[in-house]
């Protein structure tokens, strides 16, 4: 195989021209990064522009880095040396393979520092990124830890409520344990401090944003509306997803059986975002919490924490990724509360929810990706730019405009207003604006002969009787028929000139 292949193979790999005896850590440091996250392969004999270079000396070259892999790394990682010789040159290939005691340190005197990779950077992890792979090494997940409260100090009135509600079962006291509310001492969990009624986790928070057109520049008016919501897990599902529903809308059609309904965004795709958001997200990063920004096109939900095995999913097959999860007990609990799947099939969820759509196109594929410190995903409006909507927009802006014309006299007459006033009013001001209603009716009809009289009325802006008046002159001058009866009948057109 050709390096060019190797490299166009391997997710992490780093390169070097050459083995800098004197400077270890120039090069230790990606073995460092490696074992602490996904494995790499390390290069050595090739240049930064991947210009093959070779090594004087590829035997003692590889018996150096085999020594200063034993000497400067604690623990010692699982590595294996292989050459490669390719245009009469010899290389060497470091592959170091992603490791379960992390962290991974190297060592430099009395100096311990743990690396991981940034984009193609192996650099030092900061206190969260360092607390989390304690953490993974000991096998432990942030949920699972003993918390700094009570669990007498407590209440789960909510969880119970919601475990009642969604089961049909009622909360026992022996699920403060086997959900991992506490543990085997009866100590609160941090799992169980997300889940209490008056959360004392004061950076679980979801800031959610409806902005004002398709970005967040500064305009007349920037955000059309905005909450901040802190507190209990469950709280903040039901809130930010109330939060997306009051802000977006349902178009439906009608069809022969029924209606079909059109969202901005389907219910489920939503649903199992925002859990994506609250469940896999890294709760050690204290500074940061998940965003929900809505614009005209799209919703943008960003959580902190990237993927937990450290791979980045915009380089994954979405509908083949592996459940690997950073809060293991929350996830359980939510699938106990029927809100997500443990077998980690949100993705497939998110995605086949969306190809189900009427007005689905590839346009409208929802987009995920991922850094070692974030989660980003992007759920398309169906409706922003759907053609069967443009059309029906069309319609009822020029239906709006005819309302905005049409005198109330043509639709109902007072006491007050005789019939020969009416028909002289009517006469004066409404025969130019009656045949764009006319016309407008007649358009809906015929991209709907299903619909009935009444929707046609929420679409045109007029009252039903105003309908009515112009079906029963359209009728009599042999424009329109209606085929079977009111219900489970259609419009037919037999004369639109």
């Amino acid at each position: 195989m050709k390096i060019a292949e190797l490299i166009g193979e391997t997710t992490e790999y780093d390169k070097k021209q050459m083995l800098e005896e004197k400077k270890p850590k120039s090069w230790c440091k990606s073995v460092s990064a490696f074992a602490n996250g996904i494995g790499g392969v390390l290069i050595f004999g090739i240049s930064n522009d991947d210009k093959i270079v070779g090594l004087e000396n590829a035997e003692r070259d590889a018996e150096i880095i085999s020594e200063q892999i034993k000497t400067r790394l604690d623990p010692i990682p699982n590595f294996t040396l292989k050459f490669h010789a390719e245009d009469g040159k010899k290389l060497i290939l470091l592959n170091v393979y992603s490791g379960d005691e992390t962290p991974y340190y190297y060592v430099d005197g009395g100096e311990k520092t743990a690396f991981h990779r940034v984009g193609n950077e192996s650099v030092p992890a900061d206190r969260a990124k360092l607390k989390e792979l304690v953490l993974k090494g000991s096998s432990s997940s942030y949920d699972s830890l003993k918390s700094k409260y009570k669990f007498s100090n407590m209440a789960f009135t909510k969880l119970k409520s919601a475990y009642k509600q969604r089961t049909g079962d009622d909360f026992e006291e022996s699920d403060y344990e086997s959900f991992g509310i506490v543990d085997e001492e009866g100590n609160l969990t941090n799992a169980g401090a997300l889940l209490a009624d008056e959360s004392p986790i004061r950076h679980s928070r979801v800031f959610c944003t409806r902005w004002n057109g398709l970005d967040k520049a500064s305009g007349i008016v920037d955000a059309l509306d905005d909450k901040e919501f802190s507190g209990r897990l469950i709280n903040l599902l039901q809130d930010t997803t109330d939060f997306i529903t009051n802000n977006s809308k349902k178009a439906w059609k009608k069809v022969a059986d029924g209606r079909v309904e059109m969202p901005d965004y389907p219910e489920r795709a939503v649903l199992e975002g925002v859990v994506n958001a609250l469940i896999h997200r890294n709760y050690l990063e204290i500074g940061s919490e998940v965003h929900v920004d809505m614009f005209d096109d799209r919703i943008e939900i960003y959580s902190p924490g990237g993927m937990f095995d450290g791979t980045k999913v915009q380089e994954r097959d979405l509908m083949n990724v592996p459940s690997r999860r950073r809060n293991p007990v929350i996830a359980d609990i939510f699938n106990r509360l029927k809100y997500m799947d443990r077998r980690g099939s949100g993705f497939k969820k998110i995605l086949g929810d969306y190809r189900k759509q009427p007005q689905y196109t590839e346009a409208m594929e929802p987009e995920f990706s991922s850094d070692y410190d974030m989660f980003f995903l992007v759920l398309k409006n169906l409706n922003y730019e759907s053609e069967l909507i443009k059309e029906y927009d069309s319609i009822t802006e020029s239906a709006q405009k005819e309302r905005n014309n049409y005198p109330e006299t043509a639709i109902k007459t007072t006491k007050k207003t005789t019939k020969k006033t009416t028909k002289k009013t009517t006469k004066k001001t409404t025969k130019k604006s009656t045949k764009k209603t006319i016309d407008v009716i007649i358009e809906i009809i015929k991209k709907n002969p299903d619909i009935s009289v009444k929707e046609i009325a929420e679409i045109v802006g007029l009252t039903v009787d105003g309908v009515q008046y112009h079906i029963r002159n359209l009728k009599s001058h042999d424009v329109i028929e209606r085929v079977g009866p009111d219900k489970g009948g259609y419009w037919k057109i037999k004369n639109d000139d």
